[in-house]
């Protein structure tokens, strides 16, 4: 470069000269000079301080800057960990708010399909429609009726048919009838109704209603038997004193077996009377029954009657004579005869005898 001589332009020159290598300068990354490379430092103790608190590189530490560009490069640096981290905290929140709100949406959808299969299940019955119930007279039965998914504010009913008597509703009894009742435990689905010491007249028909829109409902058929006791042999049994009695006696048409069976002598129980020749014995299941008596007299006679808890008892007349009389010489013959045909026997008898009696006398 060649400056002229002019003082002007010299002044000029020299501080564009200056600026120019100062540029220079700034460029290529010297150590600078004069106020300028001073303030070049100040800003590089700046810029680390600010990377030596803010972040960390690779190795965990930054180098210290030897000039601006340096500096520049770890403000690059800084950002790139700033984006990065930033990025990865921003994108994983992302992603737990898109699980978290998709596990919502899950449960919200699972509840939704809950409730929709809930309301789409509809009531039905295990228990067979007409179903046939026997009970014994005097008896305790319980008629079923099983509702699966009876759902929320519907009530179970019974309902007598043959005069349409509503008998309960729910847990509560609407008979006058205290035999009947409503049986229902907790998160049960059984609504059996109750009838205590069953009579002939309650056999029928009865109906489990569940009150719903549209209301369901089946029928149960009650069947009603009465147990009987039998004695073998005719109604009345003649006797000589010294010969041996035996009554049998058995129950039918019972489902229940018997507690006992007892044994009258006219009003008094003489099953265990074995000190006046008294001998019973019967089965375990009470449902047959032996009397036996080896040597009778006439204190034997009477009526000997059959009895149990849960059936009807049966009855037969014993009549044990000193001597031959009409009734024995019949029965001699295989004939059978009542009190009332042995009283007309011995009036006619008596006429007879005293006919002859008068013709004789003439």
């Amino acid at each position: 470069m060649i400056i002229k001589s002019s003082e002007s332009n010299s002044h000029y020159l020299l501080i564009k000269c200056l600026l120019v290598i100062m540029l220079i300068e700034y460029s290529n990354g010297g150590s600078g000079f004069l106020i300028i490379p001073k303030r070049v430092e100040q800003n590089q103790t700046r810029i680390f301080d600010r990377d030596k608190l803010t972040s960390t590189s690779s190795s965990g530490n930054f180098s210290v800057p030897n000039s601006i560009s340096d500096s520049s490069k770890n403000l690059n640096l800084i950002k790139n960990v700033k984006h990065t981290i930033s990025g990865s905290s921003l994108s994983d929140g992302l992603k737990s708010n898109n699980l978290t709100s998709n596990n919502n949406n899950n449960n919200n959808s699972t509840s939704q399909n809950q409730s929709i299969n809930e309301t789409s299940i509809e009531t039905s019955f295990s228990t067979s429609n007409f179903t046939n119930i026997t009970a014994q007279v005097g008896s305790i039965v319980e008629l079923p009726c099983t509702v699966h998914n009876p759902g929320d504010g519907t009530t179970i009913s019974w309902i007598r048919r043959k005069d349409y008597h509503l008998l309960t509703v729910g847990l509560t009894t609407y008979s006058s009838d205290e035999r009947f009742s409503a049986l229902h435990l907790e998160d049960s689905e059984d609504w059996p109704l109750k009838i205590k010491y069953v009579q002939l007249r309650d056999a029928g028909l009865y109906e489990c209603v569940v009150t719903k829109h549209p209301s369901i409902s089946i029928f149960i058929q009650l069947n009603v038997v009465e147990a009987r006791a039998e004695i073998s042999g005719p109604s009345e049994k003649y006797l000589k004193p010294g010969s041996v009695l035996r009554l049998t006696c058995r129950v039918v048409e019972n489902i229940e077996n018997p507690l006992y069976i007892f044994w009258y002598h006219n009003n008094r129980m003489i099953n265990y009377d074995s000190h006046r020749g008294v001998n019973v014995s019967t089965e375990s299941d009470n449902r047959y029954s032996e009397l036996q008596i080896s040597q009778t007299t006439t204190s034997h006679s009477g009526n000997y009657s059959c009895v149990t808890n849960n059936a009807v008892s049966s009855s037969t007349l014993v009549h044990i004579f000193n001597g031959e009389n009409p009734a024995e010489l019949l029965r001699d013959y295989g004939i059978a005869i009542s009190p009332s045909t042995t009283l007309m026997l011995s009036l006619l008898l008596t006429i007879v005898t005293y006919q002859i009696f008068c013709l004789c006398s003439l």
